[in-house]
């Protein structure tokens, strides 16, 4: 699961569909969609939004994802150097 490189050291960010999101985050379908939706109690405004990939298909972009795991880890390091 990562990003594909160029030769020139770039990279062509990759799509992730939500089993995917599911598996990297540890959360279930239902909490995924309750942190994207504005009006749910759980709408987490950090979390990644989803990318429209046709009519009925959404998918995420994978470093996006991977930033959100990077930064709760990292704000619970900093929670846990604080107490």
């Amino acid at each position: 699961m990562s990003n594909i490189s160029t030769t020139s050291g770039s990279f062509i960010p990759r799509i992730v569909r939500i089993k995917t999101v599911m598996q990297m985050t540890g959360l279930s379908r239902s909490s995924i969609y309750e942190k994207i939706n504005p009006k749910s109690s759980y709408f987490e405004l950090h979390f990644p939004r989803p990318i429209s990939l046709g009519s009925s298909a959404i998918g995420w972009v994978e470093h996006e994802v991977q930033a959100w795991i990077n930064q709760r880890i990292q704000d619970r390091q900093t929670r846990e150097d604080c107490a």
